[in-house]
């Protein structure tokens, strides 16, 4: 497959958004990111003025929204492999709008804490249909247009980065929680009927066969990416990219107050700052990713990160943090894009689901785990220091690049092919 998708990619290849898949997935992800979006901010504002701020019950919207990572999604990135994955992605936001319009039916009539699962149970979907995505994005974008389109989501996402906050508060504020709830049914349901404009299943996978089939394609997943010298080296910098972001973020506020002397209110600016870059990053990236192998990407990415990351450490000086932020929200991309990119390029199409799914909880839990550390570091050790170490972590994850540097995506086919016909 990936032999006739290079090929046709050899002659004439339409323009990427012309590509009627491309144009489907975008509109897709345009109506989740608005319902994400107003969902984070309706119910994290709603938590917090029931609660009155209670940190505990604010937290458990961040457990809501990450726990289901690590326990589904080796599992959903095994079944995106076995399941028809058009199909599956427009059962996943049928059933997350049909969830979304049970929950508000709990909380029209008192349960507020029903709030929790329209994240849990849509995050839980999302494990299942994000690798349908990835494995379908692999089937119908030639291999030249892989690392332009992770550019062009890269340049969505972070769109919503600076607008998703505002979007989500105008409808708490506006309208209540009912209606940002209802809101976010309404453009899951939008969402599905989108995604039938999708291509066609071409082929059942042969995978479907049997249950007993299911524990043998689980541990697959796991075997194929430790045989891979390029995903094994992506799964290192993965898992140090998420200690340094997560240690990062978490602080960001005290940067804010102890670094600067200001507000926590400011830290807004700071994130308006770096989503703003994110976006220009993005498509740069896009203008010029064909002429640069992923890993690369990657390397210039976190080597980049880690040197902004202990600027901002250090500085007490309000325009040079916000020179920094807005220098590492350019380069930022990079990571996303070429971590994207090496997933789609290195794994064979009957497997890309549970190598996303392998890799993925690697990042998130990594990070997910420095958050927890951060607070406890951080009465123990300065500011400079941690950001220090976040740089460090950024610095080795670049580092790890380097044995794999000199490989290119014919190399990937060969190698991809041969991982799975031993792994089979």
């Amino acid at each position: 497959m990936e032999r006739l998708v290079s090929e046709q990619g050899a002659g004439k290849a339409p323009g990427l958004l012309s590509n009627r898949f491309i144009q489907t997935i975008i509109l897709s992800n345009v109506l989740l990111q608005i319902g994400i979006w107003v969902r984070n901010f309706a119910i994290l504002l709603y938590v917090a003025e029931r609660t009155n701020n209670d940190p505990y019950a604010i937290s458990l919207i961040s457990v809501a929204e990450f726990a289901p990572i690590f326990v589904f999604s080796f599992i959903g990135g095994t079944f995106a492999d076995r399941w028809m994955p058009r199909r599956t992605m427009i059962w996943c936001d049928l059933l997350s709008a049909v969830s979304v319009f049970v929950v508000l039916f709990a909380i029209h009539f008192g349960s507020w804490q029903s709030v929790y699962f329209v994240t849990f149970i849509s995050a839980i979907l999302s494990q299942f249909s994000q690798p349908s995505g990835m494995r379908l994005f692999k089937e119908h974008v030639p291999e030249q247009q892989l690392q332009q389109g992770m550019a062009l989501f890269q340049s969505l996402m972070a769109i919503f980065l600076v607008l998703g906050p505002m979007l989500g508060t105008f409808f708490y504020s506006s309208f209540g929680l009912e209606v940002s709830v209802a809101v976010m049914g309404f453009v899951f349901l939008l969402s599905a009927l989108v995604l039938v404009r999708l291509p066609k299943d071409k082929v059942k996978p042969a995978a479907e066969a049997g249950k007993g089939q299911f524990r043998k394609e689980f541990v697959e997943g796991f075997s194929y990416v430790w045989k891979s010298r390029v995903l094994r080296m992506l799964g290192v910098s993965f898992l140090l990219a998420g200690l340094a972001v997560g240690l990062a973020q978490a602080l960001n506020l005290f940067i804010v107050t102890e670094r600067l002397g200001k507000p926590e209110k400011f830290l807004q600016y700071m994130l308006m700052v770096n989503g703003g870059a994110m976006l220009i990053g993005g498509g740069v990236i896009a203008a010029i990713s064909k002429r640069v192998q992923p890993q690369v990407l990657l390397a210039i990415g976190m080597t980049a990160s880690a040197l902004c990351t202990v600027i901002v450490g250090f500085s007490t000086s309000v325009p040079v943090t916000l020179t920094t932020q807005f220098v590492n929200g350019l380069v930022f991309p990079c990571i996303h894009i070429g971590i994207s990119t090496m997933i789609l390029k290195w794994s064979h199409a009957s497997i890309v689901g549970r190598v996303n799914g392998v890799l993925n909880p690697l990042f998130m839990g990594m990070m997910v785990l420095s958050m927890s550390f951060a607070g406890a570091l951080k009465n123990a050790y300065p500011l400079v220091s941690i950001f220090t170490v976040a740089g460090i972590l950024f610095l080795i994850g670049a580092l790890a690049m380097i044995p794999i540097m000199k490989y290119k995506s014919a190399e990937s086919s060969a190698e991809s092919l041969d991982t799975a016909s031993s792994g089979a």
